[in-house]
Formats: C-alpha cells, structure tokens, sequence
C-alpha cells in the first residue's frame, strides 16, 4: 500500500507545516534584506561572482525553510559571511583591475568591422546559432550592418552599429541564409565567408578566404538596418 503521508510529508508530522511556513517567512525577510545590502549591482544581470553570491544566499536560505534540523542562526551565519565576503572582494575589485579580471572576467570582442574574432569567440561556449539569434533580436540581419559586438562580463551582448551611409556588404545572417552555400562562384558578386564572415567581391572561380583560409562562401547582403 501506498504510504501517502509519507509521499506528502516526509518523515515529519502535519505540525511542521506552520513550522514551515514560519521559517519560510523568516527566511524570506533575511532574503530580501540581504540583497538590499548587495545593492542594484547584485540584483541586475549577474556576472560569474555574483552569480556565485546568489547561488551561495539561496543555499543558506532554502534549507531552514523546511529541513527542521537545520536551525535559522547557522543559516544567518551564513548569509553574514557571504556578504561580508561580497562586500571584501568587491572593495578588492574596485582596487585593482587585475583582480577584478580575475574575479569577473572581462568583455570580449566578438566582432570587428563584420568580420568574426575568431580566436576570441573560440574562447567561448556561444554557438553561432545561438549567438546570431542574439543579433537578429537586436534588428541586425547581416554582419556589414556591425562595427563592433562585445560578450560583456555579464554575458549579454553590446552590439555597436554602422551609420546607414557606412553599411558594407556582410555575412547575412537570417535563419535559411547558409542553406545555400557555394564553393565555386559562377557570377562576380560580393560573397562572405561562412566560417568567419570576411566580405570581399569574387571573380569566377575557387577561392580562399583571406582571413581564415576556408573555401566556403555565400552571397553577401548590404541591407540596412530596420529599427
């Protein structure tokens, strides 16, 4: 037979719900003021440390929520260590840029005058399909419409465009747009590297691109943007 009490309430009794759900309100408030004494900075799009920081605050107060051989001070404990620490690394970070690097990171240069960074996107786990869904959500539909696009420490991506008169032929972006994809040009058009995105006019014939070495191309878009 099924033990639903058991399915239900684990190895406590019904009592321990308003046990629960006191600890929960407890917790709730020391919550609330824990990430008020972060600051904005911990409670907007979060970087690698503070992520780090909230992940370490859950933990602390999810477990007296409704574990009752977990008690509430070692859990305040907890939280007071965690923002100390916070408020010490972050007094460090404002201190040296070194160590800020070391604790956050820092941007990264994704894509220059249209064309890829290829060894810094290596460095990266952001798929292209991905990261060109990204770009599409920011009106961008080929890479001649970008001057720069940077992976900031927070993970999010800045995006700095060409003016309309400065637009140059790119690599188009659209979902189907490297369904097509040639080896040999037939017609002298402006064509885009599929690897890394570097846009030059071809002749008839097998090409190399320039940057990457790769022989695979598509035929470049110069649209502008729509915003």
């Amino acid at each position: 037979m099924l033990d639903f009490k058991q399915i239900l309430l684990g190895s406590e009794d019904w009592n321990f719900l308003l046990e629960t759900v006191v600890r929960t309100i407890i917790m709730f408030v020391i919550i609330i003021l824990g990430l008020r004494l972060l600051g904005k900075r911990g409670v907007k799009q979060l970087s690698v440390f503070e992520l780090v920081v909230i992940i370490g605050l859950g933990s602390a107060a999810g477990d007296p929520m409704f574990y009752k051989d977990v008690g509430i001070i070692p859990a305040m404990v907890v939280f007071t260590m965690i923002i100390s620490l916070y408020s010490i690394i972050t007094y460090f970070i404002g201190k040296s840029k070194k160590f800020e690097q070391l604790v956050e990171g820092q941007p990264i240069c994704l894509i220059d005058e249209g064309v890829f960074c290829i060894d810094d996107f290596k460095k990266e786990s952001l798929g292209e399909d991905e990261f060109f869904a990204e770009l599409r959500l920011k009106g961008v539909s080929h890479l001649g419409q970008i001057e720069k696009a940077i992976e900031e420490i927070s993970g999010e991506i800045s995006v700095f465009y060409y003016e309309d008169k400065d637009i140059k032929y790119g690599l188009p972006i659209m979902p189907d747009s490297l369904d097509n994809v040639i080896k040999l040009i037939t017609v002298k058009k402006h064509y885009s590297c599929t690897f890394c995105g570097f846009t030059e006019e071809l002749d008839n014939g097998k090409h190399n691109c320039k940057v990457c070495g790769k022989d695979e191309w598509v035929e470049s878009s110069n649209k502008k943007r729509i915003s």
